[in-house]
């Protein structure tokens, strides 16, 4: 079968091992980690500069995030189709659906231009305490300039991602996120001749990597071994049958990262509501977490990956083994960090602060400390949350997921937090504790998913005719035409 042949020389390993596992997954976990690290270095340097700045980092952060994540979710989504057609042994119809997705996200860039003049009256209406409204503005609207770079960088390193080439992906994140890095000191403190800019320093810093990301991703995809091999260039045609495939596929995958993300965005700006502290506690308590969450993507992105081109080879019992595996490796991972968040929450937490108020930073640390206790109980069950949704996501069950995500977002975070928040006036952990309640709740609803067995049978790519048999290595003519 040519997909098993193309298969072989992508990976030196044995099907469904850890060596293979690993060899796509760690790269992957490497360049999550470095973003993890930028995040973390972000928050920190912001917390140095003051208070206000690191409250109102995370929720405009977030917010900007959940408006442009239904649009890389969607666009996103093309990864599995190149995986699934790279499986296959259907190397020619890589670049066009490469192009699909760079259409759809220049497309949504150019949708998402109205949300700058609309953000001030966004965060008044949030109502966060004294001056965090107009600081939010200023990064939210920094980080709109960034959001179609954004969208056409998780394009191209798709590409690369979905062909296994995740060395490739690695090596790009961990340039521009150490970028970002210097950028943040530069322009956020005023270094070398620079203005200190403070919290618009920190926007800037990271849409300016953003674009450098998207443009060395790009520079990479039209090589002349892309362009020869996957039709890099040459279909950069506009497609409606294959762009019909993707928007099927990827739309509820898209609805699903935007619900999800949506949650947790109306969550942090719930929080805000109970106070500055316990808005600025929520904030280093989820930075701390992005630790254990980022690397996880790596692993949750390289199941999706190889699921998706063992479905497209059509071999699903390896792809169960894989995920087997991952689940194994995931869940030690996430066991280890918890026992670090109980056992040892200050070497995280003394990391923030700008020492400027003795008394108000200690009353903040009090209450993060208390918030890891959540964080290291609900990380054990996102692990498996993860792993499972996104094994049926790389076989194509992106509608489950989909509804699963806005049943479960609007039952169990979204009424609870706004009834705790905003009606009765809880406090800090009882919003924390619904938080949890839905990570547990996906898990046990994707795993049970997952054990239906019903994504073996699906595929996101076209299936050929039975009457047609392609000779090795070409396509059928009406397969083309697709």
């Amino acid at each position: 079968m040519t997909g098993f042949r193309v298969l072989s020389i992508m990976s030196k390993h044995k099907p469904g091992s850890y060596g293979e596992i690993f060899s796509i997954a760690l790269p992957l976990v490497v360049s999550t980690g470095s973003w993890s690290i930028m995040h973390f270095t972000d928050r920190l340097f912001l917390s140095r500069w003051s208070e206000d700045a690191l409250a109102a980092a995370l929720p405009a952060g977030v917010l900007s995030f959940t408006f442009v994540c239904f649009f890389l979710g969607t666009v996103g989504y093309t990864s599995t189709f190149v995986a699934q057609y790279f499986g296959a042994g259907q190397e020619k119809r890589i670049g066009a659906v490469v192009w699909q997705g760079v259409w759809l996200a220049l497309i949504s860039g150019i949708i998402l231009l109205p949300l700058i003049p609309l953000s001030g009256a966004i965060f008044r209406i949030i109502g966060h305490p004294d001056n965090i409204p107009e600081l939010e503005t200023i990064y939210f609207r920094i980080m709109c300039h960034g959001m179609i770079f954004s969208l056409l960088s998780n394009v191209f390193s798709g590409f690369f991602i979905g062909l296994g080439q995740t060395r490739i992906v690695m090596i790009v994140n961990m340039f521009t996120a150490g970028l970002n890095i210097v950028l943040d000191y530069i322009m956020i403190f005023g270094v070398a001749g620079f203005p200190a800019w403070g919290l618009q320093g920190a926007a800037w810093a990271t849409v300016i990597s953003t674009i450098v990301s998207a443009v060395i991703f790009f520079i990479l995809y039209i090589q002349k071994e892309n362009r020869q091999r996957y039709n890099a260039v040459s279909a950069i045609g506009f497609q409606p049958a294959l762009m019909k495939r993707v928007l099927r596929f990827g739309l509820p995958n898209g609805v699903n990262f935007f619900l999800d993300i949506s949650a947790f965005s109306f969550f942090v700006l719930l929080v805000g509501r109970l106070g500055k502290v316990e808005l600025t506690a929520t904030n280093i308590a989820f930075n701390v977490n992005v630790l254990a969450f980022m690397p996880m993507i790596g692993f949750a992105v390289a199941t999706s990956t190889l699921v998706g081109q063992y479905i497209g080879r059509g071999d699903p019992e390896i792809a169960v083994t894989t995920v087997k595996r991952v689940f194994i490796l995931t869940v030690s991972y996430m066991t280890f960090l918890a026992l670090s968040y109980i056992l040892m929450p200050n070497i995280f937490i003394s990391l923030y602060g700008t020492g400027n108020d003795p008394v108000y930073l200690q009353e903040i640390r009090v209450v993060a400390r208390g918030l890891l206790i959540f964080v290291a109980v609900y990380c054990l069950f996102d692990a498996i949350n993860m792993v499972y949704s996104s094994a049926i996501r790389g076989a194509g069950d992106t509608a489950f997921v989909m509804r699963a995500v806005a049943v479960c977002s609007v039952t169990v975070i979204l009424i609870p937090t706004y009834l705790c928040c905003v009606v009765f006036h809880g406090n800090i952990y009882m919003a924390w504790t619904f938080f949890s309640a839905y990570i547990v709740i996906m898990a046990g609803v994707f795993y049970w998913r997952y054990r239906g067995g019903k994504w073996k049978s699906m595929r996101v790519i076209e299936t050929p005719p039975p009457e047609i048999v392609p000779e090795p290595g070409h396509l059928a003519e009406s397969e083309v035409m697709r």
